[in-house]
């Protein structure tokens, strides 16, 4: 399998020519699934997977985390590259998502929903345990065993007139088998990464995991991007991550670079970063 990251935070230092913004999108390529997962939160990826490549006209399928514009902005530049790609998601009740600001102040960060109900038989909404092509698994039972990430307290959905917490019901985790192990892609983690690993361990008991891709929300408020916990919190977490005996981890976007030596720290070679460009064969 090769991974190659279409978008993210920061990129490559040496490809300049590569647009970076804090959104997650990454080209999948398996024995045989060509996969995007999520688009980041314009169409600058598209761009970006001309000069890396991938044609995204060829992708079979599409996959968003969760209804944010950082993970699903891109979706109107995937839907005119590809004609033909079905893209999945995990249902929801609303797309009126917002982060708080200061103050009464928030700003809207749903997908776009007109988007959505215009290409609507180009969208198909899961809510259970469900392999979506061969190989290709997309889990929504997530438990709440560990705790969830600090950052998730700026994070609103409405309902009706008023605004509560969001629930993050719309969170999904991405699994490809290959080869007999276990290859696991999630977005930012919202329902924490502990909890989204004890969920693939649950739906997949025994076999192993290969490779880990993901943020995991180790920021506290996205404008400022200061730590959510400790480093010696962090320092556990990454042991904690250890623990479930996966060969390599790659992580960025809501991680967080303040947080990522902290984990390092904890999980020595066995961690990487992501960045705009990076590629990596498994």
């Amino acid at each position: 399998m090769k991974v190659v990251s279409l978008i993210e935070n920061n990129r490559l230092p040496h490809r300049q020519d590569l647009h970076a913004e804090p959104g997650l999108a990454l080209g999948i390529f398996s024995e045989s699934r060509r996969i995007l997962f999520d688009t980041g939160i314009s169409g600058a990826f598209a761009s970006n997977a001309r000069k890396l490549d991938v044609d995204l006209a060829e992708m079979d399928l599409a996959v968003i985390s969760h209804h944010h514009f950082d993970h699903g902005g891109g979706l109107a530049a995937f839907l005119e590259a590809n004609n033909r790609a079905q893209v999945y998601l995990r249902r929801s009740e609303t797309e009126r998502f917002y982060l708080k600001l200061f103050g009464p102040f928030k700003r809207p960060i749903g997908l776009d929903e007109n988007l959505i109900q215009r290409n609507i038989q180009r969208f198909s909404f899961i809510d259970q345990l469900t392999e979506i092509a061969k190989g290709v698994f997309v889990l929504t039972r997530i438990g709440r065993q560990h705790p969830t990430p600090k950052g998730n307290r700026h994070l609103l959905k409405s309902s009706g007139t008023s605004n509560k917490p969001d629930d993050f019901e719309h969170e999904l985790i991405l699994v490809v088998r290959e080869n007999g192990a276990l290859i696991v892609f999630t977005g930012c983690s919202h329902h924490g990464i502990l909890n989204m690993l004890d969920a693939v361990v649950e739906h997949f008991p025994g076999q192993p995991i290969k490779a880990l891709f993901g943020g995991f929300h180790l920021i506290d408020h996205p404008l400022i991007y200061n730590m959510a916990l400790s480093p010696a919190e962090i320092r556990e977490l990454g042991r904690a991550i250890l623990n479930y005996s996966i060969e390599k981890v790659y992580t960025g976007h809501c991680t967080g670079k303040k947080a990522y030596p902290f984990l390092r720290e904890a999980m020595g070679e066995r961690l990487e970063t992501m960045t705009t460009g990076f590629q990596v064969e498994l």
